[in-house]
């Protein structure tokens, strides 16, 4: 989904904590969501805790943030817990989100093509629609990068 004129379709999803996530309750209030591939793993790893490093910036611009992924809410809420991180983590363990941003992709591991999350980061505006996108993320630096777009732009 590129055109950024188009307001996202509604979904809801599970989270971390027992929450619930359902984008038409963000409706007048802007919010980046990460996508990345697995809890506890190096690179995501490192992804969150730069979103928990830079969270209080990300508060001050009034922008709330949702790391998302297809694992459990088990699992989110282990891995929440390890890292220590401030925002919920939502689990599309049936593609739901991942089918309307388009983050699945082929990728190659150890030699195989396996299908699999796009890192990928949105930020969504308070009228529900897509601000600004990153694909194919590199995680250093990128947490500092969304802080710096959100800071800079009225959303």
């Amino acid at each position: 989904m590129n055109d950024q004129s188009v307001t996202l379709p509604d979904f809801e999803l599970p989270a971390s904590g027992g929450q619930r996530f359902a984008l038409s309750a963000f409706r007048g209030h802007p919010f980046v969501l990460y996508f990345y591939p697995k809890d506890d793993t190096p690179g995501c790893t490192m992804e969150g805790a730069d979103f928990r490093d830079l969270y209080d910036g990300f508060k001050q611009a009034k922008v709330d943030v949702f790391g998302i992924s297809r694992d459990s809410v088990a699992s989110h809420d282990r891995f929440k817990a390890k890292m220590g991180f401030p925002f919920e983590l939502l689990s599309d363990a049936d593609e739901k989100a991942c089918g309307i941003f388009g983050v699945i992709k082929m990728k190659n591991m150890y030699g195989k093509q396996v299908r699999g999350i796009e890192r990928s980061t949105f930020v969504i505006d308070r009228e529900g629609r897509i601000a600004r996108e990153w694909r194919g993320v590199k995680v250093p630096g990128h947490a500092q990068a969304v802080l710096d777009f959100v800071r800079s732009n009225p959303l």
